[in-house]
């Protein structure tokens, strides 16, 4: 049985991962976009009406593609998205004007960003973590975060991955090495 979780707000940022418009289009599995979404818009409002840090982490690229990553790989990425907006941080959850807004360029949010300076510059030594996808944004900013001393907790039912078996082998195998998995009603509850 997992130990009661308790959040210092002041000490905690909700970070969440790609809630954009390209994005939120897709199919994701074992929750639905669109549950992740609303779960993610609550969690969200806990922790702006309590002090805690909300952070709005979005992947985009310059017009012309040159900051996209360009290796060579066995599965190439899916192409840039065309439609204009795509990269617009779906409207629902914000931002409201204390939230800070991270562009990353890359699965993890950390590399190449803003997002260490503005969490240790706001005392922030534990991060909530959620979005699209589980097994990509998610994981690959959580490592990042474990590396950098962060304690983490993953909002299982806020996040999903593009398929059911890969959110599940990152929740069963990866995250529990590096922090703790709860639920969104757990994290809500943790917030008094």
């Amino acid at each position: 049985m997992a130990n009661a979780l308790v959040l210092q707000p002041k000490q905690t940022a909700l970070v969440l991962i790609d809630l954009q418009k390209g994005i939120l289009g897709r199919e994701t599995a074992p929750h639905s976009a669109s549950d992740v979404l609303a779960r993610s818009v609550r969690l969200a409002e806990r922790f702006r009406a309590t002090g805690g840090l909300v952070v709005l982490v979005h992947v985009s690229f310059s017009p012309d593609g040159g900051d996209r990553l360009t290796q060579p790989t066995d599965e190439p990425p899916p192409p840039a998205a065309a439609q204009p907006g795509w990269d617009e941080i779906s409207p629902v959850l914000g931002p409201d004007p204390a939230d800070i807004v991270i562009t990353k360029r890359q699965w993890g949010a950390f590399y190449g960003t803003q997002l260490e300076l503005q969490l240790r510059r706001r005392g922030i030594t534990t991060i909530a973590i959620a979005g699209i996808a589980t097994n990509f944004g998610v994981e690959s900013t959580a490592r990042d975060a474990y590396e950098l001393g962060y304690a983490l907790v993953f909002v299982e039912d806020a996040m999903a991955g593009l398929t059911s078996a890969a959110h599940a082998f990152a929740v069963s195998t990866i995250f529990p090495r590096i922090g703790r998995i709860r639920s969104t009603e757990e994290v809500l509850a943790a917030l008094k």
